[in-house]
């Protein structure tokens, strides 16, 4: 039997491969990681030389990088029907997406090292988090577009219906929704509701103890004078 160890931490892009194992309903164990010193671990460096979430083990081997995690398990768990074949016309558009989470995940990155990483006033920068909230607001344009397109075939990012896609974005606008809310994106809104709504992804949410983010909404922010 495949054994897979995912190395996991509370609200970051692992949570992406904690949803995708959930949906994909194989047997799975998560090692809890912390924002400590562990992640510098000589061990778990040998696991991720970046010293970061997610890292997965299986069949003796290692992997890192979310987009790849997702790529490999689609392969390796076709049955599922949460990738895209080589030969399907989807397989470019899937490709765009699940790696398209990672241009997302990038500007909630920045505002989140703004907002909850510097805690000093004068490290933060105004401009810097008015930028990232702005370039956020151009990656939901993109999904609106797109999923405006599919609503009347799926209601998901491809017109063939819920997949691995979904999950890789679903997970970085699950916390882009921190800094920027979906009111003026009311298909992105839709789309997400439904997607909230799965039992994987409620599987995949933190306890409230766990939780890296102690506010809803993180709203804009200003120098103080």
């Amino acid at each position: 039997m495949t054994r897979i160890v995912l190395h996991h931490a509370p609200q970051t892009r692992s949570m992406r491969s904690l949803w995708l194992l959930h949906e994909l309903g194989v047997p799975f164990e998560v090692a809890h990681q912390g924002f400590d010193k562990s992640l510098r671990d000589p061990k778990y460096l040998k696991l991720s030389p970046a010293g970061r979430v997610p890292a997965l083990e299986i069949d003796g081997q290692r992997m890192f990088e979310t987009g790849a995690i997702t790529e490999y398990l689609c392969e390796r768990f076709p049955e599922a029907g949460l990738g895209r074949d080589i030969g399907s016309s989807e397989r470019m558009m899937w490709l765009v997406w699940v790696h398209f989470a990672e241009t997302i995940s990038q500007h909630v990155a920045a505002l989140t090292q703004q907002h909850l990483v510097l805690r000093d006033d004068t490290m933060r920068s105004a401009a810097v988090m008015t930028l990232e909230a702005a370039r956020l607001g151009k990656c939901y344009d993109a999904l609106e577009t797109q999923l405006e397109t599919t609503r009347a075939s799926s209601g998901m990012l491809l017109a063939g219906g819920f997949s691995a896609a979904d999950v890789s974005v679903g997970q970085a606008v699950y916390l882009g929704r921190k800094f920027r809310t979906l009111d003026q994106h009311p298909a992105v809104a839709a789309w997400f509701g439904h997607l909230e709504a799965r039992d994987a992804f409620r599987a995949s949410l933190p306890d409230k103890s766990e939780e890296l983010y102690t506010q809803d909404f993180y709203p804009a922010w200003e120098m103080p004078t």
